[in-house]
C-alpha cells in the first residue's frame, strides 16, 4: 500500500489527462475533489488489485454526460430545479449502500483515466476511508461504458446506482448489459444537466480483478511525474511525454480552426492544426467524440482508436482537454499506444476505426 501526497496526486491527473486524449473532464474540477478532501483531512490509499482481500466490494465510480458546457436555453430549462450543494458521488454512494444493506465497500476502480473521472473514485475512497486499487477497465477515456474490459469480460453493471445535483436519485436494475447501461444512463445524464454522478459493478474483488487492466494509476503518475520533471527543468515536454508514454510525436502546430457541439449527450467535434516546424506546409484534423477519435493527416487517415491521440500545448507542457482550444494555439499531437485488450477482435468491434467514422481496418500508429 502506499499513502499518496497532494505532488504525487496532482501527478497522476495531469497523467490520467494525457491519456485521456481530450476526455475523463476537466483537470481543475478533479483538483478540486483532491483539494477538498485533503482539507478535510483524508487519505489516499493506494493498492494494487493482488492486495484487496478475498471477498470484499469494490465499486467504480464515475461522472457521465457531455464535456462541452450547455447553452443559455438548456440552462433554462433546470433554472427552476433545488440544488443539495452535496456532491451528487456521495449521494450516489450513501444510497448504494441503503440499497445493498451494507455497512462500506472496501475501495474504488476508476472507470477511465482522466483528470475529473480518476479524481471522482480516488475522492470517494478517500471519503469513506477506502482504497484507490491501482487498475481501471479502459487504459485510457473513453466515451461509452461498454468501451471498457468489463465489457470484454461480460461483467454484469446493475444494479446502477446514479445522482444528481437536484436531488434526484434513479437506481437501475436489471439492465441486461453495458450496452444497455450505456442507453439507460446516457439517457439519465441528459436529464441531468448532462452530469450524473454514477456507481456500478458493485462486486467482489474476485469478479474483478481478472477483468481490469492492472498497474494504469502507477502509469500515469509517471508520465505525470516525467511532465513536470521536464516543464520544471526546461526540457522538451513533448518529447519526454512521448518517450514515457512509448509512443511519438505525431504532429506540431497551431490551431487554424475548431468545432464543437452537444449531440445525444456526447461532445461531437473537430480540430484543425496548421503545420510549424517540420512539419510546416501539413495539416492535421481530429474528430471527437468526447474523446479524440481519429487524426488525419492531409486529409488522409493517420491514426485512429483505440491508439491515444494525445494533444498538448507546446508552449505550456501541459494537456489540453476538450473542447478547450484557441485559434493559434501552439499544440503538439501525441500517439500513444492502445492498451492491449482493445486491440483484440471484439476490442475493435466495440471501440476502433468503425466506431469512429472510418472505413478502413486497425492499423497500429506503434508496432509491438
Amino acid at each position: 500500500m502506499q499513502i499518496l501526497n497532494r505532488e504525487q496526486l496532482i501527478d497522476i491527473l495531469y497523467g490520467c489527462a494525457i491519456l485521456g486524449t481530450g476526455g475523463g473532464g476537466e483537470l481543475s474540477e478533479g483538483i478540486d475533489y483532491i483539494d477538498e478532501a485533503l482539507a478535510l483531512g483524508k487519505t489516499f490509499k493506494l493498492i494494487s488489485a493482488d492486495e484487496v482481500p478475498a471477498g470484499k466490494l469494490v465499486c467504480t465510480p464515475y461522472i457521465l454526460g457531455a464535456i462541452s458546457p450547455l447553452t443559455d436555453t438548456e440552462e433554462h430549462a433546470y433554472a427552476n430545479l433545488p440544488r443539495t450543494g452535496k456532491h451528487s458521488i456521495l449521494a450516489a454512494y450513501d444510497r448504494a449502500l441503503e440499497y445493498m444493506d451494507k455497512e462500506s465497500i472496501y475501495g474504488t476502480i476508476c472507470c477511465e483515466l482522466g483528470g475529473a473521472n480518476t479524481a471522482v473514485s480516488f475522492y470517494l475512497a478517500a471519503m469513506f476511508d477506502g482504497y484507490i486499487i491501482d487498475a481501471d477497465p479502459a487504459g485510457r477515456a473513453v466515451p461509452e461504458i461498454t468501451h471498457s474490459t468489463y465489457y470484454l469480460n461480460n461483467l454484469p453493471a446493475a444494479p446502477i446506482i446514479t445522482a444528481n445535483e437536484f436531488g434526484e436519485c434513479f437506481i437501475c436494475e436489471n439492465v441486461m448489459d453495458d450496452l444497455r447501461a450505456e442507453t439507460v444512463v446516457r439517457a439519465l445524464a441528459k436529464i441531468s444537466r448532462n452530469d450524473i454522478a454514477a456507481i456500478d459493478h458493485i462486486l467482489p474483488i474476485e469478479q474483478m480483478k481478472d477483468a481490469v487492466i492492472h498497474g494504469t494509476i502507477s502509469k500515469a503518475l509517471k508520465l505525470g511525474r516525467a511532465m513536470r520533471e521536464a516543464n520544471n527543468s526546461n526540457e522538451n515536454t513533448i518529447n519526454v511525454v512521448a518517450e514515457q508514454g512509448k509512443g511519438f510525436v505525431a504532429f506540431e502546430g497551431v490551431i487554424s480552426e475548431f468545432e464543437f457541439k452537444t449531440l445525444e449527450g456526447f461532445t461531437i467535434g473537430e480540430v484543425m492544426l496548421a503545420g510549424t516546424g517540420e512539419f510546416a506546409g501539413n495539416s492535421y484534423k481530429i474528430t471527437v467524440k468526447n474523446e479524440n477519435m481519429a487524426a488525419f493527416l492531409n486529409g488522409e487517415v493517420h491514426v485512429t482508436i483505440p491508439d491515444l491521440i494525445c494533444c498538448l500545448n507546446t508552449q505550456a507542457g501541459t494537456p489540453i482537454t476538450n473542447p478547450n482550444y484557441e485559434i493559434g494555439m501552439p499544440v503538439s499531437v501525441i500517439i500513444l499506444p492502445a492498451p492491449v485488450e482493445f486491440t483484440t477482435p471484439k476490442g475493435l468491434s466495440i471501440f476502433g476505426p468503425n466506431y469512429a467514422g472510418v472505413k478502413s481496418d486497425y492499423r497500429p500508429a506503434i508496432k509491438s
